[in-house]
């Protein structure tokens, strides 16, 4: 079997999740870190392994990388991005893939280089949207009407403040559309298709004056037939499980996360609980528990040729509904995609 050198950069909490997957992954060999704190590089590679640095290009011009996973703050995963695929190496980036217009250009020029590049949209993978696409597919629920999303999530002041990056524009680009809930926002797409026009409103409810960015996010999402309502906050009191309810001609599709409930037209309702992905998730529960599914899956693209759902094409929808929802909120109007 072919085996990868992978290297990985920003080594906070994400990364800890990305480096249980990797150093149990088949063919993958896990040979550096980097990290601008060079004691959190350090200890990174005491758990998971590799030669540790103080930055990207210091571990780009020390070792033959064929794969680097990005997991920093969001204004870096764009020139990350092109500097290893400048390099001739594959990326593997946490989302967002973007934070603005400019930076999306930049990124889907991404697509002439000569490598493969693969976004962490991980909640594709997970089993309850696995059998939600398998109704869906199966016609049986007949026409999707529309849908609604709810994200209700807690985040305090410390999760901010101590970070160093986020709840600053320059550095985070937004705050829970961008960083929470746009793998909320990637399901919609997942299951509605292609959006049309997007109209949406923010606000800063409980941090004023400690972020910049926004605390809640709502919007009305046209798919060019059916619509979704979407609202985001992380000013809630806990960290409560995501909606997403898929409403068709014959029957009404709820998911709470590893949950579903099908309702059906005549009143029968079937139930389905799923277990953690294998293999288990780590980190935080609201991270989502596809990551390993997600990573082995773009292993197995870059061994195979195969194509890989989360490439640049594959999340194109995604991006553009999450720069028109943060353009049409900031502008006040309705957004055409």
């Amino acid at each position: 079997m072919e085996h990868f050198r992978v290297g990985l950069v920003g080594c906070g909490g994400i990364a800890q999740v990305h480096g249980a997957v990797l150093r149990d992954l088949e063919g993958v060999d896990l040979i550096a870190c980097a990290d601008i704190r060079p004691d959190r590089a350090h200890a990174f590679a005491e758990t998971f392994g590799g030669t540790p640095y103080d930055s990207l290009e210091a571990m780009l011009d020390a070792e033959r990388l064929d794969c680097l996973h990005i997991c920093t703050p969001h204004y870096l995963h764009t020139p990350m991005a092109r500097l290893a695929a400048e390099k001739g190496i594959h990326v593997f980036t946490e989302k967002p893939p973007v934070m603005d217009r400019a930076q999306w250009a930049d990124f889907q020029a991404l697509e002439q280089a000569p490598v493969r590049v693969g976004v962490c949209f991980q909640n594709r993978y997970n089993q309850s949207v696995q059998l939600l696409r398998h109704l869906l597919d199966s016609g049986r629920p007949g026409k999707l009407l529309g849908a609604r999303a709810f994200v209700t999530w807690k985040r305090e002041a410390p999760y901010y403040t101590e970070s160093g990056w986020r709840g600053s524009l320059a550095t985070e680009g937004g705050g829970v559309l961008i960083n929470q809930s746009i793998h909320t926002m990637d399901l919609l797409v997942q299951f509605l298709g292609r959006p049309r026009q997007v109209e949406a409103s923010m606000a800063n409810h409980h941090l004023k004056g400690v972020i910049e960015v926004e605390d809640t996010m709502e919007a009305y999402l046209d798919f060019g037939g059916p619509t979704a309502l979407f609202y985001a906050t992380t000013a809630h009191c806990a960290n409560s499980p995501v909606l997403v309810e898929l409403v068709c001609e014959h029957a009404t599709l709820r998911m709470e996360e590893r949950e579903v409930t099908v309702t059906w037209d005549d009143g029968e309702t079937q139930r389905h609980s799923f277990p953690e992905a294998q293999p288990a998730a780590q980190g935080k529960a609201y991270w989502g528990n596809s990551h390993g599914l997600c990573i082995s899956d773009f292993y197995h693209s870059l061994r195979t040729g195969a194509p890989f759902p989360n490439d640049i094409p594959g999340i194109r929808d995604t991006a553009e509904l999450m720069l028109a929802t943060y353009e049409s909120a900031r502008q006040n109007r309705v957004v055409t995609l």
